[in-house]
């Protein structure tokens, strides 16, 4: 409850937003399966293709589906939304083609033996028949959808997914509810909302509400037409009035002139890092700063690379090794060098002064079990390895800098590797399901659970510095970023980041919150 008081207006902000993601979603999906249903249940020929391939589209991972779009779509709401909508077909699709292929041929008989004519049919006998079915797949995928949209946040598109995520990275359980009890509740509000919208549209003939028919029954002809056109415009406005809502938000982006799109990876520093980026700009330009933080690691480098993200901050040891497929060579001075001047070539994208520390990767273990054991260093780690299990990050266990490259420098080979998201792996070595996992040195939680961080003896990792990256137009668009950004050159090392992140996995406090507060006493901006 004291979390919800403190960050209630960012919640609110971030629930505005799901809100919106989702029924922009909803409402296309209905505007598109609806349609393809009515489609495929008069042109059964094709109806098994169709299907099958919707069906395709539901067995891939949504995670997956939604990785693959940004290179086609890019960051934001649009795919997201995009994805939202395609999970949601299913249901719609699959009812409306059941419902209208399940009415009985001897009412469409007597239909046709009439004069109706078939798209009389269609509109007078088939959709009102099969309306009911219809509507309960659309409450399926509404509810789906609310769902779905949390992973939204993995590409920068906001909602309370971000919250959920931020949780997790963060080990904290409070921000997790935070997103998650917020979503549980819109899930229900949508599901009452259409299974209100069915019973105003589904036609009195078929209502499954005895007190409805009732009622109904004792009204004339002409006042049971009027009360339901009532209703029905009612619903069909505010849902117009919704869609126009949801319209400024979602092509607000258009509108904006000179804007600057701020990145950031999906963990706790770099939320930090965006967010001093940001708040730097904001203070010292009249720019539109628009955040996009949270994206996964290749998200957001693809993003700078297609200009769809202009400001962001990575680390040299990761461009060297993983975007420039090249081994480090020389000091850490050569290193940002040569990496500056190949993300420039090959890139287009500027480096700018570093931060001033060095966030390189590392291995820890709980005290006891390193005391045990006397094991201070990698080589130490090494003798033992076979009677431990290892939880790194998905990423590291597939980095060529990563564990691959790690054990054939150190010949170390663990009993059993079970890889996993982020703060997890923390959560697997405190309750004793692994004795061993990488973090980064800098890590707010290392401090937080105590832990051993051993010495890379041979010195295997390479430097890791963190730097802003910049994309070439920009500066050349607005040259006085390049001055603003490099204010923090140097400002920050070791100690001081270990806090920062301290603050957000320990203590609770928000990245943005941190990220003000640090700028605010390195004299940088405003109070």
């Amino acid at each position: 409850m004291n979390y919800l008081v403190t960050e209630k207006s960012k919640i609110l902000s971030l629930l505005a937003q799901h809100v919106e993601l989702t029924i922009i979603a909803i409402l296309l999906a209905i505007l598109i399966g609806i349609p393809i249903g009515i489609f495929i249940s008069h042109y059964k020929s094709i109806r098994k293709y169709v299907l099958g391939f919707i069906n395709v589209v539901q067995a891939v991972p949504s995670m997956a589906f939604l990785g693959l779009l940004v290179p086609v779509l890019g960051i934001g709401s649009t795919p997201a939304i995009f994805m939202v909508v395609l999970y949601s077909l299913l249901p719609i699709v699959k009812n409306t083609s059941t419902g209208i292929t399940g009415i009985d041929a001897g009412v469409l008989e007597s239909a046709t033996g009439i004069g109706l004519t078939p798209r009389q049919i269609l509109f007078k006998i088939q959709l009102p028949l099969a309306l009911p079915i219809i509507m309960a797949g659309v409450r399926i995928s509404a509810v789906s959808a609310v769902g779905l949209m949390t992973l939204s946040a993995f590409v920068g598109a906001g909602g309370l997914g971000y919250l959920v995520f931020s949780g997790v990275q963060t080990v904290n359980n409070t921000m997790i509810l935070a997103g998650a009890i917020p979503a549980c509740i819109l899930a229900l509000c949508v599901d009452f909302v259409f299974s209100k919208v069915e019973t105003v549209a589904t036609p009195d003939g078929i209502s499954t509400n005895k007190s409805k028919r009732t009622k109904r029954a004792k009204e004339s002809r002409d006042t049971k037409y009027r009360a339901r056109r009532r209703k029905v415009i009612g619903v069909a406005t505010a849902l117009v009035l919704i869609f126009i809502g949801c319209g400024r938000y979602f092509f607000s982006s258009f509108a904006e002139k000179e804007t600057i799109v701020v990145g950031s990876k999906d963990y706790t520093e770099q939320l930090i890092l965006g967010n001093i980026y940001a708040d730097l700009l904001e203070e010292y330009t009249d720019y539109n700063i628009e955040r996009k933080m949270n994206l996964g690691t290749s998200v957001l480098w693809n993003s700078m690379v297609e200009k769809k993200v202009d400001v962001c901050a990575d680390y040299t040891g990761t461009i060297l090794v993983n975007i420039m497929k090249e081994q480090p060579e020389g000091s850490a001075d050569d290193v940002y060098n040569h990496v500056k001047e190949s993300v420039l070539k090959n890139y287009d994208l500027q480096l700018l002064d570093p931060l001033g520390y060095n966030n390189t990767y590392t291995l820890a273990m709980e005290e006891d079990v390193a005391q045990k054991y006397n094991i201070k260093t990698y080589s130490d780690l090494t003798k033992y390895a076979g009677e431990f299990t290892f939880s790194p990050t998905l990423a590291f266990e597939n980095r060529d800098d990563g564990l691959p490259g790690l054990s054939k420098a150190y010949n170390m080979k663990f009993k059993e590797v079970k890889s996993m998201d982020g703060s997890l792996r923390y959560q697997a070595l405190t309750s004793k399901k692994a004795q061993v996992i990488d973090a980064f040195s800098t890590d707010g939680l290392l401090e937080k659970f105590k832990l051993r961080v051993l010495k890379d003896d041979k010195n295997y990792f390479p430097p890791y510095y963190a730097v802003p990256i910049v994309n070439k137009d920009i500066l050349e668009k607005y040259p006085e970023v390049e001055e603003i950004l490099n204010k923090l050159g140097g400002k920050i090392n070791e100690e001081t980041m270990i806090k920062l992140n301290y603050k957000v996995d320990e203590l609770g406090q928000s990245p943005e919150t941190v990220a003000h507060d640090f700028l605010v006493e390195q004299n940088l901006i405003k109070e």
